[in-house]
C-alpha cells in the first residue's frame, strides 16, 4: 500500500455493508482525539449541508 499525500489523507470511500447500509471508515487520529472506543453508541443526525456525528447521551 502506498503512502498518501497530506491533502489526500482524509479522503474516504463509502462501502456497501449488506443490502441497505453504507459504511464509512473514519481516521483513527480523529477517533482518538474524541476519546471514542469500539462499539460505542453514537448519534448520526442530518443537518443542512451534511451530517453530524456525536456521542450518544442517555
Amino acid at each position: 500500500m502506498s503512502v498518501r499525500k497530506a491533502e489526500e489523507k482524509n479522503i474516504r470511500k463509502l462501502a456497501k455493508m449488506g443490502k441497505k447500509s453504507i459504511g464509512l471508515t473514519l481516521p483513527i487520529e480523529i477517533i482518538r482525539e474524541l476519546g471514542w472506543r469500539e462499539k460505542q453508541k453514537i448519534v448520526v443526525k442530518r443537518v443542512r449541508g451534511g451530517i453530524m456525528i456525536k456521542d450518544w447521551k442517555k
